[in-house]
Formats: C-alpha cells, sequence, structure tokens
C-alpha cells in the first residue's frame, strides 16, 4: 500500500513518456514543438506541487491520491482522443499535475509516519519506485508497440496502470488509519517564529494548521539555502539526461550505440537506490550528498574536455557510468532532505515549496544547457554543470550541519540542535 500505487503511476508515465514526442509529429508539430510538448510535464508538475500541498493539508494524503489518479485519466483521455497539438500539451499539464500531487501525498505520508532511524531507506525505496517505473517503462511501451503496432497502446496501458492505482488506494487498507500521527511535537514545530535556523528547546504546543504560503514565508531561509543547493542538485540530475544523449550526436554516434550507453548509465543509476539510503541513514545526510555531487561534477567536468580526443567514444561511455554511479547514489537525498527540514506535524504545505523548488531546478537546466550549447558549445554547456554541481556541494557542506543536525552527525551520535529532523 505504500509503495505499490507509485510503481504503477511511474510505470504508465514512464510507458508514454517517450512517445510524447511521436504522437506529437504525427499530428503535425515540428521539433521544437515536440520537446515543448514533453516539457508541458515538467510544467505541469511544477504548477502542481503548491495546490497539492494544500490539497493534501486539507483533505489528507488518500483523498489527494484518489483525486489526483481520477483526474490523471482525464489527461489519459486527452491523449488518446487528441485531435491537435494544444490538446496534446493539455494532456501532458494534467498528467504532470497530477503526477506531482500523487508524489506529494506519498512524500508527506512518508514524513509524518516513518521513524527517522530508517527515514532515508524509506525514502530512497520511495525515490527508486519512481525510478523503476520510469526504466522500465519505455521498455514496456517497445514490448506493446510491438504487439499492437500503435503508439496509443501506450495511452492504455497508463490508463490501466492509473484505474490500479487508484483501486488500490480506494479498496486497500488506509495506511494512515494504520500508522497514526505521532502526537509528540518536535522543537522546530513548536517555535512560532520558526524561519529553519535549528533550536534548542521545545514547547509541548502542536500550532495549527498554517497555508502554503504562510508556511513558505516561516521557513523561508530553509527554502532560499538548503532548498537552492537541492535544486542545483536537480539542475546536475536533470543535465545528466539532457546531455548524453545530445553528446552522442554531437561525436558522431548512432542511435543504437546512444541508446546503448545512456540505457547502461541508467542500470547503473537504478541499481544504486537503496545504497544511498542505507549510508544516509547510517552516516549521515552528507556521506551520500557530497559523493553523488563530486561524481557528478567531476564527470561533467572531465567529460567536457574529450570532446574532440581521438577516444571521445570511449571517454562518453566511461564518464556517463560515473555520471550514472553519482546519479544512483542521490536517490532519495531530496525527498530525505525535504522530510527533514520539514514540519512534522504538517508537512504538506512546506513540501509543495521545497518540491516546486527543486522541480524548478531540473526545469531550468535543459533550457540553460540549450542556451549556452547555441552561444558556445555542447562542451562549455557540459562544463557549466560541473561548476553547478561543485556550487551545489559546497551549499550541502554549508547548510546540510546547520539545518539538519542529527542527520550531519549520523544516528547515533548525539543531537546539539534538540531538533528531531
Amino acid at each position: 500500500m505504500i509503495y505499490g500505487p507509485t510503481v504503477l503511476f511511474s510505470l504508465g508515465e514512464g510507458a508514454v513518456v517517450p512517445l510524447l514526442p511521436v504522437l506529437a509529429t504525427k499530428l503535425g508539430a515540428d521539433i521544437a514543438m515536440s520537446s515543448l510538448i514533453v516539457a508541458a510535464l515538467v510544467v505541469g508538475q511544477l504548477c502542481g506541487n503548491l495546490p497539492a500541498g494544500w490539497a493534501v493539508a486539507r483533505f489528507g494524503e488518500r483523498r489527494t491520491m484518489i483525486s489526483s489518479g481520477l483526474l490523471a485519466l482525464v489527461g489519459v483521455g486527452l491523449l488518446a482522443f487528441a485531435t491537435g497539438v494544444a490538446m496534446l500539451m493539455a494532456a501532458a499539464l494534467v498528467i504532470g499535475f497530477c503526477a506531482a500531487a500523487f508524489a506529494l501525498a506519498r512524500h508527506s505520508f512518508m514524513t509524518t509516519r516513518v521513524p527517522l532511524s530508517f527515514r532515508a531507506r524509506a525514502l530512497s525505496l520511495l525515490g527508486g519506485s519512481f525510478r523503476f517505473g520510469m526504466f522500465i517503462g519505455p521498455f514496456v511501451a517497445a514490448g506493446l508497440l510491438w504487439v499492437f503496432g500503435d503508439e496509443r497502446a501506450s495511452i492504455w496501458f497508463l490508463g490501466l496502470c492509473l484505474l490500479a492505482a487508484v483501486a488500490l488506494v480506494v479498496f486497500g487498507p488506509d495506511p494512515e488509519a494504520v500508522a497514526p500521527l505521532p502526537t509528540k511535537p518536535t522543537a522546530r514545530e513548536a517555535s512560532p517564529a520558526d524561519t529553519g535556523e535549528p533550536i534548542t528547546g521545545g514547547i509541548a504546543i502542536i500550532p495549527q494548521h498554517e497555508g502554503v504560503f504562510r508556511t513558505m514565508w516561516r521557513y523561508r531561509g530553509v527554502l532560499a539555502r538548503l532548498g537552492v543547493a537541492a535544486a542545483s542538485l536537480s539542475a546536475v540530475r536533470s543535465a545528466r539526461q539532457a546531455i548524453l544523449p545530445l553528446w552522442g550526436v554531437s561525436i558522431g554516434l548512432d542511435a543504437q550505440s546512444i541508446a546503448l550507453v545512456v540505457g547502461l548509465s541508467g542500470a547503473i543509476d537504478f541499481a544504486l537506490f537503496y545504497a544511498s539510503g542505507q549510508v544516509m541513514d547510517r552516516f549521515g545526510r552528507l556521506w551520500a550528498a557530497l559523493p553523488a555531487m563530486l561524481l557528478m561534477g567531476l564527470g561533467f567536468g572531465a567529460l567536457a574536455l574529450t570532446h574532440d580526443l581521438p577516444s571521445s567514444t570511449m571517454w562518453f561511455a566511461a564518464f556517463a557510468m560515473v555520471l550514472g554511479v553519482g546519479n544512483g547514489l542521490s536517490s532519495g537525498i531530496l525527498l530525505t532532505l525535504g522530510a527533514d527540514v520539514s514540519p512534522q506535524h504538517d508537512p504538506a504545505p512546506f513540501l509543495g515549496s521545497w518540491r516546486t523548488l527543486t522541480d524548478a531546478g531540473g526545469a531550468l537546466a535543459p533550457v540553460l544547457i540549450s542556451a549556452i550549447t547555441a552561444l558556445l558549445s555542447l562542451a562549455w554547456a557540459t562544463g557549466l554543470m560541473s561548476i553547478v554541481a561543485f556550487a551545489g556541494a559546497l551549499g550541502f557542506i554549508r547548510w546540510v550541519p546547520k539545518f539538519i543536525p542529527r542527520a550531519q552527525l549520523g544516528p547515533t551520535a548525539p543531537n546539539p540542535g534538540g531538533d528531531e529532523g
């Protein structure tokens, strides 16, 4: 009941995403418009985070997941019967919007119910559930194309996945009832003037639920500091997906070779998703965040220097694997950090702001890469992402110990900040 609905939703979405450009071109879109339709999924997710935070706080995780799943079925209908590019884009926006609500509801549930001692492992599994769907989904789409010979088969597969996910949430045991909320407030929740700074005292009063924008203002300190560092990690992750295929094309590889290298990098990424949670729970958040950022920073920086070398293909494959390892080690970090610094009694409004920041970082990276490539070159754009990775690593070094002292020292060490998060 915890991971099943997430796997189903992401599996259906992963099967449809690779075929959106194909559907767009069949409706008369050019390459630029096709890429814009794919980007509409990310835009929908960005737009959905804040309303999802409000909905989860107001109606609860279960109702939000049911409503978002049913609304996503409307997006499936728009996809299946699209007669123009505008209708296709509207469908992508709706599905992205609902994906944000679905993901935030589960993130909020895990934040309030999972004990701190294994929070990172639980959230790494949640991140792995998303990765599983997005990794396996394209293979499912390929199989459906081989069997039915029609791209719309993947759309109907998404619809079936959504129906199964909604049915599981409606008819399965309610995790919110099985795992009730803890009653003991933490120091961070109890402080009426909290801005995200570590606090040493506790007040045994649980505050009332706050709105999304009031929560955003109250936690502006942590969002503007640790949140920006987290956004840089999201940007580097997104850059990997954008740069690797473009790099393969720029050095003259064929489509099969590029797909093989990118696929192997993705397989390594997926295989390591649980390792990150183990490291964070046992040694602290920085022990996973820093190696991930440094590996990706080194991978991008070194790759930027190999474009014109005679052995550029070998270096491309090697550094793609390095980026896969770095990305795999970062699985669940953004979910865990968001859970660590959110108010435990009512995390959804804060998580809406947190996820908006991180999603914005992921959405901005491809735009930045495109602009730098047009002005200078792909190598310069790749080098820039290396700088972003190293800057993000510095941000984590500076702000993780300040806002998450318990996580910085490890689960068995004393907590000087007195904050359970």
